[in-house]
Order: C-alpha cells, then sequence, then structure tokens
C-alpha cells in the first residue's frame, strides 16, 4: 500500500499548497487546537496555515516512512476533512505517534477511525512494530478513537511534551489478532 491511501469514504494524501483554506479550517479552530499535543496555538489566518504548510511540505521529503504529515479527503465531494500525522515523542525520539485532526463538523462520523485504521496498516508495512497515541485525560473523543483503533492503554505519564497524557498503543501483532 503506497501513499495516497483510500478507503472507502476518504484519500488519506499529501498536503498541497492549496489547501491552506481548508487547513486553516481545522488549525484555525479552538476546538481542534485546544486538545493537539504538543500544545499548539490556533492558526490566526490562512496566511499563517500557508506557512505552516510550507514547513510540513518542505520537511515531508526528509521524514523516514513511516513518518509524516498527510491531508485526510472526502471521496464525495472532496473535502479536506482534517490531517493525520505519525511523528517521533519527545524526549528520546524513540516511540512513534499517530495523531489525527478533524473539523468539529466532521465529527462523529468514524472519519478518524477510518482514516487512522488505514494509516495504521500502511505503517505496518514500513518497518514499524508499534505507534502509540497521547491524548489529554479529558479528550474524549481522542480516547474513544484509539479504543475503536484497537490501541491498548498502557498508563498516565508527563513523558511527552511536558503534560499529563493518557498514553495508548498498537502493535503490528495486534493488527493479525484483530482479523
Amino acid at each position: 500500500m503506497e501513499m495516497p491511501l483510500a478507503t472507502d469514504r476518504l484519500v488519506i494524501r499529501d498536503w498541497s499548497a492549496g489547501d491552506a483554506e481548508a487547513a486553516y479550517e481545522v488549525y484555525g479552530t479552538a476546538q481542534v487546537t485546544h486538545w493537539l499535543t504538543p500544545a499548539m496555538d490556533r492558526v490566526t489566518d490562512v496566511a499563517a496555515m500557508r506557512s505552516v504548510l510550507q514547513a510540513w511540505l518542505e520537511a515531508q521529503p526528509n521524514m523516514i516512512p513511516p513518518r509524516g504529515r498527510w491531508a485526510v479527503e472526502r471521496k464525495s465531494d472532496g473535502a479536506v476533512v482534517g490531517g493525520l500525522g505519525i511523528r517521533l515523542l519527545p524526549p528520546f525520539r524513540e516511540d512513534l505517534e499517530l495523531s489525527w485532526q478533524l473539523h468539529p463538523d466532521a465529527w462523529g462520523q468514524g472519519y478518524a477511525t477510518e482514516a487512522s485504521r488505514a494509516l495504521i496498516e500502511w505503517a505496518f508495512t514500513q518497518d514499524t512494530d508499534e505507534l502509540f497515541a497521547v491524548a489529554r485525560p479529558n479528550n474524549t473523543r481522542a480516547v474513544a478513537t484509539a479504543k475503536r483503533l484497537g490501541m491498548e492503554w498502557v498508563g498516565e505519564t508527563t513523558k511527552y511534551y511536558d503534560l499529563s497524557l493518557q498514553v495508548y498503543r498498537i502493535r503490528h501483532s495486534d493488527i493479525a489478532e484483530q482479523r
């Protein structure tokens, strides 16, 4: 499986410079940025989002798979409804974090689970054995998504981002067991 990835309803693809307005609708929304780790201020306007996207686009080719950042696009209308990422967690940069961010209008439709499941399956074809998700304790939506993905709760820590976070993990062997 190579990028872009497709599910029944979604396409997971690289961000493009033309996605600035759609990305701003996600990352410019306090309801989304409030929960991000590391803590991220709301992107203030489309021009600032364009700069963020440019940095992501420049970094992407240098990331060793499965690391990266991707747009989540709805097939039915081509709308970008969110983003996904896999990156190294601080402080030791050993553990890979899976993250998902969706526009509030896309919440509750199963998109985060659908897109993340496809990305997990792809990541496990890239010489990766496990992925982690971290969530602030009150982020019930992220915790529920991690559980729907079959991720196992491994505890609470302040190790990552100096925040008190719930940690979930999925291993390659867990995927085989779920089938």
